[in-house]
């Protein structure tokens, strides 16, 4: 038994036990929320972020995978699948977006996800892929891998990360997306930045 509550970065494993081939997703934010919370890296506290200040909301539940970390080994294959030079991890936990069909209304809690597929995203010459992922054992989302997934929820989530840094009339994107791979991919994603988690963090 544990007195104290683990941090969701470094106190979570990222697989889960709950379901085969799930791993764990710290969910910060949820379609409802007005403003963007975001994990205090120091002591695991949910912070806020900044206001929403726009119309776009998140479409997903949206968090990050414990125990991951994008650095070089994750920004070294982002390179080599994009074609990309000067790309760097962006040093944070990596990103998960978590589909399901039931109506979730708070965040700052674990999930166990199952990733079909992601983003390759680079925001300012770093790198930092979105999982996609369903709920483990949602009745509805059943999907197993990206391309299963209907066209307008992948375009809504697309949207989202494209936009949610913009302001009204700016022109230019700090963010793009180079490609949306596969589960597989993904899979290969997540142990590349567990593996950067283990080189930055063991000591």
């Amino acid at each position: 038994m544990k007195l104290h509550k683990a941090h969701p970065w470094h106190g979570i494993s990222k697989k889960s036990k709950a379901h085969q081939g799930a791993i764990h997703a710290f969910i910060e934010i949820v379609p409802t929320d007005t403003v963007k919370y975001e994990v205090d890296k120091d002591s695991g506290y949910l912070t806020i972020d900044r206001p929403q200040k726009f119309s776009n909301i998140i479409p997903a539940l949206y968090g990050f995978v414990p125990q991951t970390y994008c650095g070089e080994g994750t920004a070294k294959f982002c390179m080599e699948q994009s074609g990309l030079q000067n790309i760097v991890g962006d040093e944070d936990p990596l990103d998960i977006c978590v589909l399901t069909e039931r109506d979730v209304m708070h965040g700052d809690l674990l999930v166990h996800a199952i990733p079909i597929g992601g983003f390759r995203m680079i925001d300012g010459g770093e790198a930092d892929d979105k999982i996609i992922a369903v709920l483990a054992n949602d009745e509805v989302y059943t999907w197993k891998d990206i391309t299963e997934v209907p066209e307008a929820i992948i375009q809504r989530l697309k949207h989202y990360f494209l936009t949610y840094k913009q302001k009204p009339g700016q022109t230019g994107q700090e963010c793009q997306i180079t490609a949306t791979y596969n589960a597989e991919e993904a899979k290969k994603v997540v142990e590349l930045s567990h593996k950067d988690y283990l080189a930055t963090f063991s000591k």
